[in-house]
Protein backbone atom coordinates (compact mmCIF):
# COMPACT_ATOMS: atom_id res chain seq x y z
CA UNK A 1 0.00 0.00 0.00
CA UNK A 2 1.40 3.60 -0.58
CA UNK A 3 -0.14 7.02 -0.06
CA UNK A 4 0.29 7.99 -3.93
CA UNK A 5 -2.04 10.72 -5.03
CA UNK A 6 -2.01 10.77 -8.69
CA UNK A 7 -1.72 14.76 -9.86
CA UNK A 8 -3.69 14.67 -12.63
CA UNK A 9 -6.97 15.17 -13.89
CA UNK A 10 -6.87 13.91 -17.58
CA UNK A 11 -8.05 10.20 -17.54
CA UNK A 12 -11.63 10.84 -17.78
CA UNK A 13 -10.78 13.57 -20.74
CA UNK A 14 -8.29 10.73 -22.83
CA UNK A 15 -10.29 8.09 -21.99
CA UNK A 16 -12.50 8.75 -24.65
CA UNK A 17 -10.02 8.75 -27.75
CA UNK A 18 -11.09 5.71 -28.81
CA UNK A 19 -8.95 5.88 -32.17
CA UNK A 20 -5.73 6.12 -30.89
CA UNK A 21 -6.33 4.11 -27.96
CA UNK A 22 -7.43 1.47 -30.94
CA UNK A 23 -3.97 1.94 -33.30
CA UNK A 24 -1.68 1.79 -30.34
CA UNK A 25 -3.16 -0.69 -28.56
CA UNK A 26 -3.01 -2.61 -32.24
CA UNK A 27 0.61 -2.98 -32.47
CA UNK A 28 0.78 -4.25 -28.74
CA UNK A 29 -1.85 -6.67 -28.45
CA UNK A 30 -0.17 -9.79 -30.09
CA UNK A 31 2.53 -9.33 -27.74
CA UNK A 32 0.09 -9.92 -24.42
CA UNK A 33 -0.28 -12.99 -23.42
CA UNK A 34 -0.43 -15.51 -20.33
CA UNK A 35 0.15 -13.24 -16.67
CA UNK A 36 -0.02 -9.72 -17.40
CA UNK A 37 0.68 -6.99 -15.47
CA UNK A 38 -0.13 -3.45 -16.22
CA UNK A 39 1.61 -1.04 -13.83
CA UNK A 40 -0.17 2.59 -13.21
CA UNK A 41 -3.61 0.75 -14.45
CA UNK A 42 -5.65 4.22 -13.18
CA UNK A 43 -9.07 3.88 -13.83
CA UNK A 44 -8.96 1.01 -16.33
CA UNK A 45 -9.24 2.73 -19.57
CA UNK A 46 -6.11 1.16 -21.63
CA UNK A 47 -7.20 -2.35 -20.26
CA UNK A 48 -10.24 -3.48 -22.01
CA UNK A 49 -8.01 -2.23 -25.83
CA UNK A 50 -5.18 -4.34 -24.60
CA UNK A 51 -6.76 -7.53 -23.25
CA UNK A 52 -6.42 -10.46 -26.22
CA UNK A 53 -8.70 -12.54 -24.46
CA UNK A 54 -7.07 -15.36 -23.86
CA UNK A 55 -5.02 -14.21 -20.88
CA UNK A 56 -4.60 -16.62 -17.94
CA UNK A 57 -4.36 -13.42 -15.30
CA UNK A 58 -4.57 -10.01 -15.28
CA UNK A 59 -3.38 -7.59 -12.47
CA UNK A 60 -4.15 -3.79 -12.67
CA UNK A 61 -1.30 -2.10 -10.16
CA UNK A 62 -2.36 1.42 -9.09
CA UNK A 63 -0.24 3.40 -6.69
CA UNK A 64 -3.75 5.92 -6.51
CA UNK A 65 -5.82 4.05 -3.87
CA UNK A 66 -8.88 6.54 -4.73
CA UNK A 67 -8.41 5.51 -8.27
CA UNK A 68 -7.79 2.02 -7.55
CA UNK A 69 -11.01 1.45 -5.64
CA UNK A 70 -12.53 3.49 -8.93
CA UNK A 71 -11.15 0.52 -11.09
CA UNK A 72 -11.81 -2.25 -8.75
CA UNK A 73 -15.44 -1.03 -8.93
CA UNK A 74 -15.41 -1.01 -12.81
CA UNK A 75 -14.44 -4.70 -12.30
CA UNK A 76 -17.37 -5.86 -10.04
CA UNK A 77 -19.54 -4.70 -12.63
CA UNK A 78 -17.76 -6.51 -15.50
CA UNK A 79 -18.18 -10.46 -14.52
CA UNK A 80 -16.37 -11.31 -17.86
CA UNK A 81 -13.76 -10.25 -16.45
CA UNK A 82 -13.21 -13.11 -13.94
CA UNK A 83 -9.67 -12.97 -14.35
CA UNK A 84 -8.61 -9.79 -13.26
CA UNK A 85 -7.26 -8.31 -9.98
CA UNK A 86 -6.56 -5.32 -8.59
CA UNK A 87 -3.97 -4.20 -6.41
CA UNK A 88 -3.20 -0.90 -4.90
CA UNK A 89 0.98 -0.14 -4.87
CA UNK A 90 3.59 -0.04 -7.06
CA UNK A 91 5.61 -3.17 -8.51
CA UNK A 92 8.18 -3.17 -4.84
CA UNK A 93 4.60 -3.94 -2.97
CA UNK A 94 4.12 -7.31 -5.08
CA UNK A 95 4.82 -10.87 -4.16
CA UNK A 96 8.42 -11.13 -4.58
CA UNK A 97 7.37 -14.42 -5.73
CA UNK A 98 5.07 -13.42 -8.18
CA UNK A 99 6.08 -13.46 -11.85
CA UNK A 100 4.27 -12.36 -15.20
CA UNK A 101 4.59 -12.90 -19.09
CA UNK A 102 3.94 -9.47 -19.99
CA UNK A 103 4.62 -6.18 -18.02
CA UNK A 104 2.80 -3.22 -19.41
CA UNK A 105 4.01 0.43 -18.67
CA UNK A 106 1.09 2.79 -20.64
CA UNK A 107 1.69 5.97 -20.43
CA UNK A 108 3.24 5.44 -16.98
CA UNK A 109 7.36 5.54 -17.03
CA UNK A 110 7.45 9.21 -17.77
CA UNK A 111 5.59 9.82 -14.37
CA UNK A 112 8.38 7.41 -12.31
CA UNK A 113 11.31 9.92 -11.75
CA UNK A 114 13.90 6.69 -11.34
CA UNK A 115 12.80 5.11 -14.61
CA UNK A 116 15.62 2.78 -14.85
CA UNK A 117 15.51 1.17 -11.28
CA UNK A 118 11.59 0.85 -12.52
CA UNK A 119 12.40 -0.81 -15.54
CA UNK A 120 14.72 -3.19 -13.65
CA UNK A 121 12.10 -4.12 -11.32
CA UNK A 122 10.37 -4.87 -14.07
CA UNK A 123 12.38 -7.04 -15.83
CA UNK A 124 12.87 -9.14 -12.18
CA UNK A 125 9.17 -9.70 -12.41
CA UNK A 126 9.17 -11.40 -15.99
CA UNK A 127 9.53 -14.83 -16.83
CA UNK A 128 11.64 -16.09 -19.74
CA UNK A 129 10.59 -15.39 -22.96
CA UNK A 130 8.30 -12.67 -21.57
CA UNK A 131 8.04 -8.86 -22.61
CA UNK A 132 8.28 -5.50 -21.18
CA UNK A 133 5.58 -2.96 -22.78
CA UNK A 134 6.38 0.49 -22.89
CA UNK A 135 4.28 3.49 -24.33
CA UNK A 136 5.28 6.78 -23.65
CA UNK A 137 4.79 10.68 -24.68
CA UNK A 138 7.89 11.20 -26.70
CA UNK A 139 10.22 14.83 -27.64
CA UNK A 140 11.78 17.01 -24.43
CA UNK A 141 11.35 19.69 -27.02
CA UNK A 142 7.44 19.35 -26.70
CA UNK A 143 7.21 19.22 -22.86
CA UNK A 144 4.86 21.62 -22.26
CA UNK A 145 2.66 23.06 -19.02
CA UNK A 146 0.76 20.38 -20.14
CA UNK A 147 3.22 17.86 -19.24
CA UNK A 148 4.26 19.77 -16.14
CA UNK A 149 0.44 19.38 -14.90
CA UNK A 150 0.06 15.57 -15.03
CA UNK A 151 3.26 14.90 -13.01
CA UNK A 152 5.68 13.96 -16.16
CA UNK A 153 9.43 14.02 -15.34
CA UNK A 154 10.30 13.77 -19.16
CA UNK A 155 9.63 13.15 -22.39
CA UNK A 156 11.04 10.17 -23.97
CA UNK A 157 13.46 9.87 -27.33
CA UNK A 158 14.67 6.99 -28.73
CA UNK A 159 18.22 6.99 -27.03
CA UNK A 160 16.78 7.54 -23.75
CA UNK A 161 14.54 4.30 -24.04
CA UNK A 162 17.81 2.86 -24.86
CA UNK A 163 19.88 4.13 -21.80
CA UNK A 164 17.53 2.70 -19.35
CA UNK A 165 17.26 -0.63 -21.03
CA UNK A 166 16.92 -3.51 -18.02
CA UNK A 167 20.75 -5.58 -19.49
CA UNK A 168 18.82 -9.03 -18.76
CA UNK A 169 16.59 -7.97 -21.80
CA UNK A 170 16.30 -7.66 -25.48
CA UNK A 171 15.12 -4.70 -27.58
CA UNK A 172 12.69 -5.77 -29.76
CA UNK A 173 10.99 -3.05 -31.38
CA UNK A 174 10.87 0.73 -30.93
CA UNK A 175 8.49 2.94 -32.91
CA UNK A 176 7.54 6.62 -32.61
CA UNK A 177 3.43 6.78 -33.26
CA UNK A 178 1.12 9.62 -34.54
CA UNK A 179 3.31 11.79 -36.61
CA UNK A 180 0.39 13.94 -37.51
CA UNK A 181 -0.46 14.41 -33.77
CA UNK A 182 3.03 15.58 -33.60
CA UNK A 183 2.41 18.63 -35.73
CA UNK A 184 -0.54 19.81 -33.58
CA UNK A 185 1.84 18.74 -30.52
CA UNK A 186 4.13 21.23 -32.06
CA UNK A 187 1.73 23.86 -32.41
CA UNK A 188 0.68 23.49 -28.61
CA UNK A 189 4.30 23.82 -27.41
CA UNK A 190 4.74 26.94 -29.56
CA UNK A 191 1.78 28.80 -29.68
CA UNK A 192 -0.91 28.37 -27.13
CA UNK A 193 0.98 26.60 -24.47
CA UNK A 194 -2.08 24.63 -22.75
CA UNK A 195 -1.56 22.93 -19.37
CA UNK A 196 -4.89 20.97 -20.76
CA UNK A 197 -6.36 20.24 -24.15
CA UNK A 198 -10.06 20.96 -24.33
CA UNK A 199 -12.80 17.82 -25.87
CA UNK A 200 -13.28 19.82 -28.47
CA UNK A 201 -9.37 19.60 -29.39
CA UNK A 202 -9.12 15.85 -28.33
CA UNK A 203 -11.66 14.99 -30.33
CA UNK A 204 -10.41 16.47 -33.69
CA UNK A 205 -7.27 14.77 -32.84
CA UNK A 206 -8.95 11.03 -32.98
CA UNK A 207 -11.02 11.62 -35.53
CA UNK A 208 -9.25 13.27 -37.79
CA UNK A 209 -5.43 13.23 -37.42
CA UNK A 210 -5.46 9.22 -36.28
CA UNK A 211 -6.44 7.71 -39.35
CA UNK A 212 -4.08 10.31 -41.16
CA UNK A 213 -0.98 9.24 -38.72
CA UNK A 214 -2.23 5.20 -39.55
CA UNK A 215 -0.84 6.22 -43.13
CA UNK A 216 2.07 8.76 -42.57
CA UNK A 217 3.55 6.54 -39.98
CA UNK A 218 4.70 3.81 -42.26
CA UNK A 219 5.40 6.30 -45.07
CA UNK A 220 7.49 7.54 -42.25
CA UNK A 221 9.11 3.94 -41.36
CA UNK A 222 7.77 5.63 -37.21
CA UNK A 223 10.76 7.87 -37.58
CA UNK A 224 8.03 10.60 -36.22
CA UNK A 225 5.78 11.01 -33.74
CA UNK A 226 4.29 12.49 -30.50
CA UNK A 227 4.42 9.44 -28.87
CA UNK A 228 7.15 6.44 -28.31
CA UNK A 229 6.64 2.61 -27.68
CA UNK A 230 9.33 0.09 -26.85
CA UNK A 231 9.52 -3.73 -26.34
CA UNK A 232 11.96 -5.73 -24.71
CA UNK A 233 12.06 -9.60 -24.48
CA UNK A 234 13.44 -11.89 -21.96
Amino acid sequence: MTDFTYPGSELDLFAAVDNWKTYWSRRMRPYVRGDVLEVGAGIGSNTRYLDPGNCRRWVCLEPDAKLSGYLYGNMRRAPERENYEVVTGTIQNLDPDSLFDTILYIDVLEHIEDDREELRNAASRLRSDGRLIVLSPAHRWLFTPFDAAIGHFRRYNRPMLRQISPPELSLEQMAYLDSAGLLLSSANRMLLRQSMPTKAQLRIWDQYLIPISRIADRIFFDSLGKSIFAIWHK
